[in-house]
């Protein structure tokens, strides 16, 4: 085996090379770690990049929350004045309707307030002739209770019994005239103990309607022990109608027959509670006047 000569160009030769190979490595080496400094720097980057972004972020939360807790309370306010608005409103519509509607419709007026000889209601209707006990004697009513009176007579129709109006509106001198003619029949004490004086009678309201009952051959004469007076103490109250003098009352003599218009509302608490009109006190009859026609 024979190994090559080493002269000084073969010398110079690999030490050249091996300088090379030192540098190249030692340039690779450099270049390792001024990379491994730059990833440093990068992570370093990376972590106050984050701990920016949580912060941010934290803040960002807070703040939201912030603002819906904002939102809430405005909200809240909001809804507030909605209702106050909607209380506003709704008490303008009351004093409006009460402009609107007659103070005396749901007076006590037997005997407690007075209706002076110039009061007539605001309007009245001819009652429809076929409901009427005579149909030759024109019976008028308040315009706002005729179509509920129309309703009851119908309604009672279809359940059996036949309703006929004898009596609805009297005008101050009608009832006067009236009182009259029981004083002189009756006497005045008589008279005085079913019949109301001109003024406090409820039927110069245009309200109060005195009812007959077909199968009756003499007019009221038994009328609490007929289907027409059970029917309407099932029932009337559905149409806004009740009964004004019922037995023991401290008024008039019990008058099955007659009923006074007061509204659904206030008919259907007399009903449920067992109470009656004159048994209630004037502020809280009062209270019903404005959804008297609801």
């Amino acid at each position: 085996m024979t190994f090559p000569e080493f002269n000084t160009k073969n010398i110079l030769i690999i030490f050249g090379l091996l300088i090379a190979i030192v540098l190249s490595v030692g340039y690779s080496i450099y270049n390792f770690w001024d990379l491994e400094k730059f990833n440093m720097y990068l992570i370093d980057q990376l972590v106050r990049i984050q701990s920016i972004t949580s912060s941010t972020t934290a803040s960002l939360v807070n703040e939201k929350k912030v603002l819906g807790q904002s939102l809430q309370t405005e909200q809240s306010k909001n809804m507030v004045f909605e209702g106050q608005i909607n209380q506003i409103s709704s008490t303008v519509d009351e004093l409006n309707k009460l402009r609107q509607l007659d103070p005396e419709l749901l007076k006590k007026y037997s005997k407690v307030y007075f209706l002076n000889e110039n009061y007539v209601p605001i309007e009245l209707s001819l009652i429809d002739p076929s409901y009427l006990f005579q149909r030759s004697k024109p019976e008028f009513v308040q315009t706002h209770v005729r179509p509920f009176l129309h309703n009851m007579i119908e309604a009672a129709k279809q359940d059996g019994p036949i309703l006929k109006v004898v009596s609805a509106y009297r005008s101050f001198y009608d009832q006067q005239s009236v009182k009259a003619g029981y004083k002189f029949t009756y006497g005045v004490g008589t008279a005085n103990s079913f019949s109301a004086d001109q003024g406090y009678s409820e039927h110069q309201l245009g309200t109060a309607v005195d009812f007959m009952a077909t199968d009756l051959k003499v007019a009221f004469v038994n009328f609490d022990k007929s289907p027409s007076y059970k029917w309407l103490n099932d029932n009337a109250y559905k149409f806004g109608f009740a009964l004004s003098y019922p037995k023991g009352n401290s008024y008039y003599k019990f008058e099955p027959w007659h009923w006074r218009f007061v509204g659904v509302r206030l008919a259907a608490r007399l009903h449920d509670n067992q109470e009656h009109f004159y048994d209630l006190t004037q502020r809280e009859i009062d209270n019903y006047l404005p959804v008297i026609f609801d």
